[in-house]
């Protein structure tokens, strides 16, 4: 008996002095957008980043074009943990709260400077709002400028009227209802299709979109309006997070950190390279004319005026910030 419990005390000793085995981490993150597009390059170089900071030790994988989950589906699927990090389009969720729609308001914030600004007053509260649904902000990244598709010409805001208009966020789809076209939802995995069939006739997006969805082979206008630069942001699950020790913590965060800038630095290079390339396969490239210009400019003046009744102290104090910078 004596022998048993010597050895039971040794192994005890040895467990308890032994390093804690943790098994390397292994993570989903879901996009909805194809292997060309400007912010999977930036998730690919991301992901290999995290496994080069972490020694191998932190594994995500990415699926592209909505393959795992529709554009809908993400940031749900991060909140339940299904996933444990995922890619939004930030205007996609602006029924649920305003901050969401924000840099979706048309003329709010036109180029990138400005955009970048827009983001920093934004951050603290949109930062606020995830983590009370159990997500963190890892990162964002804008989109080009955004513009108009459509076959027809446009001179003011009325050459809108009766338009199929497609609609991926509630904000485009208030643009709709304004200029009085009829808002069709269709994300962007849908959009060829829908341009092919017919369902859809026109619509904002940036030139990024037109060139991954092939737009100059359905439509043969851009309208070059640099309406607004909607961000995606990269969530995780607050929980997920947690479960990692420090060391895949710091080489996620600063794996983030380098992918922001790399994102926000590409997105502003390729915006030109968009337009050229849609020019090259057909596409005209449109100056809009100052007449629609001021009546897309009253849109966006409404919008953001039925914004910050929306997003009460909050909304305003972003605002604040903003104009202040």
């Amino acid at each position: 008996m004596k022998q048993i419990f010597m050895l039971s005390a040794c192994a005890a000793a040895l467990a308890f002095s032994a390093p804690a085995f943790t098994a390397p981490a292994k993570w989903d993150l879901p996009t909805a957008y194809p292997a060309s597009n400007l912010h999977t390059e930036n998730l690919q170089q991301f992901v290999k980043d995290v496994k080069e900071f972490s020694n191998g030790e932190f594994d995500i994988t990415l699926h592209i074009n909505a393959s795992l989950f529709k554009a809908p589906e993400i940031k749900r699927a991060v909140q339940s943990n299904q996933a444990q990090a995922g890619e939004i389009l930030l205007t996609n969720f602006a029924n649920e709260d305003p901050i969401y729609a924000l840099d979706g308001l048309p003329f709010l914030a036109t180029g990138y400077d400005a955009a970048w600004k827009l983001y920093q007053a934004q951050k603290p509260v949109l930062s606020k709002k995830l983590e009370s649904q159990g997500m963190m902000l890892l990162f964002s990244v804008a989109w080009p400028p955004q513009g108009i598709y459509v076959n027809k010409e446009i001179n003011t805001v009325d050459d809108l009227k009766g338009l199929k208009w497609r609609a991926y966020s509630p904000v485009t789809a208030r643009i709709a209802d304004l200029v009085g076209a009829q808002p069709v939802t269709i994300q962007q995995a849908e959009l060829a299709q829908a341009m092919a069939t017919g369902v859809v006739n026109a619509f904002m997006t940036s030139g990024s979109t037109g060139w991954d969805t092939k737009v100059y082979e359905y439509m043969e206008r851009f309208y070059d309006t640099q309406a607004w630069l909607p961000k995606n942001a990269i969530l995780v699950n607050k929980r997920a997070f947690d479960a990692l020790d420090k060391a895949n913590q710091d080489a996620l965060l600063k794996a983030a950190e380098i992918a922001e800038k790399r994102g926000w630095e590409l997105s502003r290079e390729k915006t030109q390279w968009y337009l050229d390339s849609l020019e090259k396969n057909g596409m005209e490239i449109v100056k809009p004319s100052a007449e629609l210009m001021d009546g897309l400019s009253k849109v966006g003046e409404t919008m953001l005026d039925e914004w910050l009744k929306s997003a009460g102290a909050d909304g305003k104090q972003i605002i604040d910030t903003y104009r202040a910078q």
